[in-house]
């Protein structure tokens, strides 16, 4: 497969370099083509990794991955193009975190989510969240956290969430750890789960930790 992924910091920097280990081709698209830290990341990862605009990453990606901050998240999928994003999945891992006096809050919260915005600004886009209850780390690899911890997927397209569950399968998670919300307003809930996440990594002092979700038989 042929991925785009938006963002060149910590997260975009692993998922497209796992993506590039498993054989997938990857843009990583940053806002200037002569991104430094997108220049090295390519030429460290592989020949098939390159850096691109945003633009550019969006276009050559069959799946294109939003692994920018959540403020910054729709400003950089406009720059990326409309016309890149119809009809392609996108998988948004971004959650809409900002710190005021060094408290971390939510905007939006409750009411709406980021994954419910860029589905709205790209209506002809197959929104679907995930990856954003982990650290960038356990992503790609989740055997970092012993266990039978599970990832979460939601959005609008039935289809579209089935795909995504499969790419997170290549990337170690059994398909029977990947719980299915339903629609993108789910978003809102894996989202508000940020803080809570934040409080427990003050708390291990390490950010290798997930949940594991457990019903009664």
């Amino acid at each position: 497969m042929r991925y785009g992924v938006l963002g060149t910091g910590e997260v975009g920097r692993s998922l497209g370099g796992r993506l590039v280990e498993l054989g997938h081709e990857v843009t990583l698209g940053s806002r200037t083509k002569d991104n430094p830290v997108a220049r090295e990341w390519a030429t460290a990862a592989a020949a098939r990794a390159r850096a691109g605009t945003f633009a550019e990453a969006a276009e050559a990606g069959e799946v294109v991955v939003n692994a920018v901050g959540g403020r910054v998240a729709l400003d950089a999928l406009r720059a990326a193009g409309a016309e890149h994003l119809d009809g392609k999945i996108l998988v948004d891992v971004c959650n809409p975190l900002s710190f005021e006096d060094g408290v971390p809050r939510l905007d939006p919260a409750e009411s709406d989510s980021m994954g419910e915005q860029i589905q709205r600004a790209f209506p002809r886009a197959r929104v679907v969240k995930t990856l954003n209850t982990v650290n960038c780390q356990v992503m790609v690899d989740p055997g970092r956290v012993p266990g039978e911890h599970h990832l979460f997927v939601c959005g609008d397209d039935a289809a579209a969430r089935e795909q995504v569950t499969a790419l997170l399968g290549e990337l170690g998670w059994p398909a029977e750890r990947v719980l299915d919300l339903g629609g993108i307003r789910a978003a809102r809930t894996v989202e508000m789960y940020l803080p809570l996440w934040l409080t427990l990594f003050r708390k291990f002092g390490s950010p290798d930790f997930n949940i594991e979700v457990r019903r009664a038989r």
